[in-house]
């Protein structure tokens, strides 16, 4: 009995480990729908890293996610895709590459979750900005990129020596 209930509490613990939480009450899609969306829309993409249980995620989600203008602003202004870190699910970069969303991840070198990436329409990497931040860095990170300035100026020249 014991191993019964060893074997199915491991099982639990496979299967909650499987998933990971993007925040709630955001439209978040995969990287291939969010890819294919953005390329009709025109909009840029805004990629988020996370992983089941990585406590930065939650709070990030619970803290920052949770303001409804930065929903709104979002939501409307991005497409926004949810990857993550640890699953093996594949995708396919703009050039036709197929691998799993650990190994984009790698790849990218997000080594620590959270992760949040922009990119163009067309899945060009414009920044990327590990760990937990403030409704106010992602209003700033969004002036920044709406804004083109990605294309004259660094992140920290945009912002004035402001971390």
């Amino acid at each position: 009995m014991r191993g019964i209930r060893m074997a199915v509490a491991a099982c639990m613990l496979w299967a909650g480990a499987a998933l990971a939480d993007p925040p709630k009450g955001y439209d978040f899609v995969g990287f291939d729908a969010g890819l294919a969306a953005a390329k009709s829309s025109g909009k840029p993409i805004f990629m988020y890293f996370g992983r089941y249980g990585c406590a930065w995620c939650d709070h990030t989600n619970k803290k920052t996610f949770s303001d409804a203008a930065l929903k709104k602003l979002y939501s409307e202004n991005y497409v926004l895709v949810y990857v993550d870190a640890e699953s093996g699910r594949r995708l396919t970069l703009p050039s036709g590459e197929r691998l799993t969303e650990a190994e984009l991840g790698a790849r990218l070198q997000a080594f620590a979750t959270p992760l949040f990436v922009y990119m163009t329409p067309q899945g060009e990497k414009i920044m990327q900005v590990p760990g937990f931040k403030t409704v106010q860095d992602f209003r700033d990170y969004d002036r920044y990129v709406r804004g083109g300035h990605y294309k004259q100026k660094t992140l920290l020249e945009f912002l004035g020596g402001k971390s």
